[in-house]
């Protein structure tokens, strides 16, 4: 599938001519490897699109990019907090007259590029077609970034004691948020041998279950990036530690697990997917011991009871709230 991003793309090629070109923000299709320019830099935040491209090494899978370019080309995503930390730092590092191609699905809120960028230079729309919005942005005043401002901060309420660090765009990056505190509810101190806390954004599951069990060998993984460097920053914060591992899903998990655990994704930029949580409940069983458990919370109205009892036989309601439940199967 072409995705509408690149369609509107192509209708401006002579951009690219001889030029290095980086690509960055939410890319989701194979344009960047396939454009004929001088040269091509890719830096993605999100695992599953390096995962499914076929030359990986082409991309620059990280939380923080200091690369620089003739063209950068800026994929648009749904959060605004990661586009500006994104976007900053990218400025931050690039010559006057920089000259930036900024595009994106009008329903994700290009429009915003505009009143975002206009301090640090000149932006104008350019095309408007199938349902996107591209701009064109020339740096003038170059930006200030600093990490840290970026940084935020709060304790779990059940502890007082856990402290939790976040980057943007990293889920439930203020505030704990009414799915994972039900799930931290049915967690006490008997939990032993190896855990895996699937989509662990900042590490609020894992460094819980790492804090009341200290002998428990966790294994936090996620597909974002900013999760990733969150998670890290958490356990460490908190003198805790344990693996951190970027995997989409299963696809870098090595090993079986005594409980495996997550408060899995429904979302997939501004769509609803459920692509994430199938491969979970499919694949698990392959990942569990003799006997483990994979608990989930989700939203009431999801269909996975259905799901759970197609590859586990049955489950079991841990807690519920109007809101939210608490699943729980065993291999």
């Amino acid at each position: 599938m072409i995705s509408s991003e690149r369609q509107v793309l192509q209708r401006h090629l002579p951009f690219f001519t001889d030029k290095n070109v980086l690509f960055a923000g939410g890319i989701n299709d194979a344009f960047p490897l396939q454009i004929e320019c001088g040269n091509v830099q890719i830096w993605s935040c999100y695992f599953d699109y390096v995962n499914q491209i076929s030359h990986k090494s082409a991309v620059d899978f990280s939380a923080v990019f200091n690369g620089s370019a003739d063209l950068i080309v800026y994929y648009w995503t749904k959060n605004k907090q990661e586009v500006q930390f994104q976007l900053m730092q990218l400025l931050a590092n690039a010559p006057i007259d920089q000259e930036m191609l900024i595009i994106g699905e009008n329903r994700s809120g290009v429009r915003s590029a505009e009143k975002l960028l206009e301090p640090y230079g000149e932006i104008a729309k350019i095309d408007s077609a199938r349902r996107c919005g591209l701009y064109h942005f020339c740096l003038k005043n170059r930006p200030h970034f600093d990490i840290n401002a970026f940084w935020k901060t709060y304790h779990l309420p059940k502890t007082g004691e856990l402290k939790v660090y976040s980057l943007p765009g990293v889920f439930s990056a203020n505030e704990l948020d009414a799915g994972t505190d039900l799930l931290l509810a049915t967690l006490d101190n008997r939990i032993q041998g190896e855990v895996l806390d699937l989509g662990c954004g900042a590490g609020v599951i894992g460094s819980y279950i790492k804090m009341l069990n200290p002998k428990a060998k966790v294994t936090m993984s996620d597909i974002h990036a900013m999760a990733l460097e969150s998670a890290r920053r958490t356990l460490a914060e908190n003198g805790l530690q344990d693996n951190v591992i970027a995997s989409d899903v299963f696809s870098h998990i090595q090993g079986k697990f005594d409980l495996i655990i997550s408060n899995p994704p429904f979302h997939d930029g501004i769509d609803t997917a459920y692509r994430a949580v199938n491969e979970l409940i499919q694949q698990a069983k392959w990942h569990l011991r003799e006997g483990g458990e994979l608990r989930l919370v989700a939203n009431a109205f999801l269909p996975y009871p259905d799901l759970l009892d197609q590859y586990f036989g049955k489950h079991e309601i841990l807690a519920k709230t109007g809101k939210f439940k608490v699943y729980s199967v065993r291999n």
